[in-house]
């Protein structure tokens, strides 16, 4: 990676020096460390938890905020009925293996890839290219193989158990969500959620009443989601209840385009489509985002708009342009509601991890949840001249019904008024060919009905709007994993000593904003005005950390530099006469002379991003000092 100012970005992320100063600084640990601890869970200390606020608040400003997004906070539990509809039940799952020997559970593609991984790294010098290739293709495509393919490949490649070398089992699917039972007769079987997204779809409809009707619209929606996984590793990247943050974008099936998408159609994007996945090309397309939509790479300028204010965000967030990608997904990875996908991956010590998901969802959920549900979850758009709308009504007379159906009456009269338009028009074709009776399918049973007890009636009005089911575009965000690539990438060290190391957080997302030292700690004066000083700067909303240890002032600037805190105001003697102060900033280590007056509207706007610390540097007289002791 290319060194940035006076400091290099640590060569290709020094994951064990990084997760040690994690551990070390209690920004993050695994949960119930005392116990032993569980994979797949962990706890945010302080640093982390006030870190991981601060992401999440600049998501809701950028996006949220910048776009008028609806925000709204759901129950995690979910009912049954809800994700079976949505097809989590039968869909969300991974394939998984055992150790033969102790049945020690893997993730089928996971092993797949880490053993080609190995393969590659001990014997490609001996290996013909055509092997490679055919290797690495079967890695780009691990996740997507359907459970006979993938068993066939483990075998085919003699793929062992990592840890044991013992033989591995068939892989069997395996769902990922956690169940429960609501309510204490355990009649009401319920999951805990593994996306907030099926929350804002069964809203939809109130949601598009707040909007006064009016689409496209978004909702927005950041919460805790569970995944059982079956061999969580990797630290923060594969966890078993994480917080996500995910947009559901509504919009007309007929005009995906997007109002803003002017503000960033020349904005680049490094692309690796399905294609270059599998000719195993030079993967990475550098195009513009209006040459990408117009050469039909990426289907539409929603999509398109929201991956590229994703790209924006993680800028902000510190990542470099160079570490993130958008990686489509193939058809066979496809997820069951998609129609096309797009991953916002970043280069970590793990190599490209998905941090978000970019789904065109169609309008499958809305869709699934309509008909189950028999409510109507439609948008409108209005006509320039008017239409002719007919409405098919299936009317039963139950009494007749009763007498000839017994027991099969309600079922069916439950059946037909579940049914939508289409469903009820083939209704009403069988029932005009028939003569005395007809056939209805209803589930897995076919019911005879009799033909006089069943009326069908047509409604035919003018309407100056057509209805129509809204299309979802949605960006599914990983918080936990996004924060992880945070801190591996603005992880440093001093180029004067491989010991001095600290995380360069960008300052809007920074735990705390300044550290505030006495330059000597036992003067009560100096000691008075640090906190009057960190008075101040509470009311006035600058988060700040007192150091007034008896360490020497070098080496409090290095124990808050590893706290991430991007800038130190010193008080010192002069403080006493002039009302000034010293403030240093983490990346240079250089410092500005500055009133106490002007303080907090300095780190304020430093904070926003709204000022670099080069025009500080400008503004106020630069304050020199001996090299820092480490």
């Amino acid at each position: 990676m290319e060194a940035t100012g006076e400091v290099k970005l640590v060569d290709k992320y020094m994951r064990k020096d990084v997760e040690d100063l994690l551990k070390r600084k209690f920004f993050v640990v695994q949960s119930f460390e005392i116990y032993g601890g569980v994979a797949g869970l962990f706890d945010f200390g302080p640093l982390g938890a006030a870190l991981k606020n601060n992401v999440e608040q600049l998501w809701r400003n950028h996006f949220v905020l910048e776009e008028d997004m609806l925000e709204v906070s759901c129950s995690a539990l979910t009912p049954e009925a809800v994700l079976k509809t949505s097809g989590h039940v039968d869909k969300f799952e991974d394939f998984m293996v055992k150790d033969t020997k102790n049945g020690q559970c893997y993730r089928a593609d996971k092993i797949l890839e880490d053993h080609i991984d190995k393969v590659l790294q001990k014997k490609a010098k001996k290996m013909k290219q055509e092997e490679i290739e055919k290797l690495e293709k079967i890695k780009a495509q691990a996740d997507s193989f359907s459970q006979t393919e993938i068993g066939e490949i483990l075998k085919e490649l003699k793929v062992k158990a990592p840890d044991t070398g013992n033989p591995i089992s068939d892989p069997v699917p395996f769902n990922l969500m956690f169940s429960t039972q609501i309510g204490p007769s355990g009649n009401a079987k319920g999951y805990f959620r593994p996306e907030t997204a099926q929350s804002q779809f069964v809203n939809f409809k109130r949601l598009l009443e707040f909007n006064n009707g009016k689409l496209p619209f978004a909702s927005a929606s950041i919460g805790l989601g569970f995944r059982n996984e079956i061999s969580p590793r990797a630290g923060l990247l594969r966890v078993r209840e994480f917080t996500m943050a995910e947009i559901e974008h509504f919009c007309d099936p007929l005009n995906k385009d997007h109002h803003k998408f002017c503000l960033v159609k020349d904005e680049t994007l490094p692309l690796l489509s399905k294609e270059k996945q599998l000719s195993l090309e030079d993967p990475i397309t550098d195009l513009t985002v209006s040459e990408a939509v117009e050469q039909g790479i990426i289907n539409n300028q929603t999509l398109a708009y929201f991956m590229t204010r994703t790209f924006l965000f993680f800028e902000k967030c510190g990542i470099p342009r160079s570490a993130i990608r958008f990686r489509q997904h193939l058809d066979t990875e496809m997820a069951h509601y998609a129609s096309d996908c797009w991953d916002c991956e970043i280069e970590t010590s793990y190599g490209w991890i998905e941090i978000v998901g970019h789904a065109d969802r169609s309008c499958f959920d809305l869709d699934c949840h309509s008909k189950y549900t028999k409510t109507e979850l439609l948008g409108s758009r209005p006509l320039e001249t008017p239409i002719e709308v007919s409405t098919t009504y299936i009317l039963p007379d139950k009494k007749k019904l009763g007498k000839a159906l017994k027991r099969d009456c309600k079922l069916l009269c439950d059946y037909l008024d579940g049914l939508d338009e289409d469903e009820r028009q083939s209704i009403h074709k069988q029932y005009d060919e028939a003569d005395t009776e007809f056939e209805i399918d209803v589930g897995s049973k076919k019911i005879t009905v009799p033909k006089d007890s069943i009326e069908v009636k047509i409604d035919t009005k003018m309407s100056m709007e057509e209805k129509f089911a809204p299309h979802v575009i949605e960006p599914a965000f990983g918080i936990g994993r996004a924060i992880y690539c945070i801190f591996e990438h603005c992880f440093r060290k001093r180029p004067d000593s491989e010991t001095r190391t600290y995380f360069a957080f960008p300052a809007m997302i920074a735990p705390v904003k300044t550290s505030i030292l006495p330059l000597v700690s036992n003067s009560d004066e100096l000691l008075k005005h640090v906190y009057e000083l960190k008075t101040r700067l509470n009311k006035e909303g600058v988060s700040s950390k007192v150091d007034d240890s008896s360490q020497t002032i070098g080496r409090r600037y290095a124990r808050t530099d590893e706290c991430g805190i991007p800038f130190a105001i010193t008080v010192d003697n002069d403080t006493l006469t002039d009302n000034t102060v010293t403030l240093r900033e983490i990346h240079t280590t250089k410092q500005v002379r500055i009133p106490i007056d002007d303080l907090s509207e300095v780190i304020l706007t430093l904070s926003k991003g709204m000022l670099t610390w080069e025009s500080i540097q400008e503004k106020y007289p630069n304050f020199e000092t001996e090299k820092e002791e480490s």
